[in-house]
């Protein structure tokens, strides 16, 4: 069933579980993660971020997901990630998206505030959930290197009392913290700020949203979710997932493309399957 955010979040809050959302390029991805959902019987969240666009336009992602989500047995938000303007905000509610990320995060304080506030607005009007980001979660989303061991990400860090500020001036339905983690792959082992994310759930009622997960240990991601994480974007492990698989296949001599969108559904599920099931169950399974 098509659902926004506001309809799985607070709940998984309460619960101390996450959900986890899968950006998604094409339609063995999307199956390959609606199938584990529906198996562990998790909500999820699918979508793509809009530098993910250079792979599949925004349109036909709508006219792929949406139909999927409705169909699907669980709740599931098609969520635009990581949009950059509101022009382009606009034309995934248009189209139907059930919610937004609008990512001001390396403008100043008051400008995010203003652009957060602004689309809030307008996302609530079409019935859909909106999350904002507060501190800057370096990297970029899909990148093939994330970011450099001697960067001091710190700097970027989310402050607790000012998460509290923004969500109030904001009026945004997730928030989207910096405290440790860096999109793409990791150059370094990332050390995660639990503390921090402890502070800031104490602090406000929004659920909290972790990026950059890929590449995480397990008990880091347990240890988050205990703290206060609610949602943690993924896309590095099915990515890299399905791109083993497609490898696999033509290694064997395949030459078809027909004879390897199976084995790239599959690994995606089986990724998928892991994730939600560490996530929303806490089963670590190897």
């Amino acid at each position: 069933m098509l659902v926004n955010m506001n309809d799985i979040l607070p709940m998984a809050r309460i619960e101390k579980r996450a959900v986890a959302l899968f950006n998604v390029v094409n339609l063995e991805m999307a199956r390959g993660v609606i199938r584990a959902a529906e198996e562990v019987q998790a909500p999820v969240i699918i979508g793509a971020a809009e530098r993910l666009l250079n792979y599949i336009p925004l349109e036909n992602l709508a006219d792929l997901l949406l139909p999927m989500a409705k169909r699907a047995s669980i709740p599931v938000v098609v969520h635009f990630d990581h949009c950059i303007t509101k022009e382009e905000c606009i034309k995934a509610l248009e189209l139907g998206f059930t919610s937004v990320m609008y990512d001001c995060s390396t403008d100043s304080y008051e400008i995010n505030v203003k652009k957060m506030k602004e689309m809030a607005i307008i996302a609530h009007k079409y019935g859909a959930s909106i999350e904002g980001e507060l501190g800057h979660v370096l990297g970029e989303e899909g990148a093939i290197t994330g970011v450099e061991a001697q960067i001091d990400i710190s700097k970027y860090y989310t402050e607790p009392n000012m998460a509290k500020d923004f969500v109030e001036r904001t009026g945004i339905d997730a928030l989207a913290i910096a405290v440790g983690t860096a999109h793409g792959t990791y150059n370094f082992k990332p050390k995660i700020d639990f503390n921090r994310i402890a502070q800031i759930k104490e602090k406000i009622e929004t659920p909290l949203v972790l990026h950059g997960g890929s590449g995480l240990s397990k008990s880091d991601f347990i240890t988050a979710i205990s703290n206060g994480i609610s949602k943690i974007n993924i896309f590095t492990e099915i990515n890299i997932a399905a791109a083993n698989a497609l490898r696999s296949g033509l290694g064997q001599g395949i030459c078809g493309i027909t004879d390897v969108i199976e084995a790239e559904t599959e690994a995606v599920y089986k990724e998928s399957l892991k994730i939600l099931s560490l996530f929303w169950n806490g089963e670590q399974h190897s």
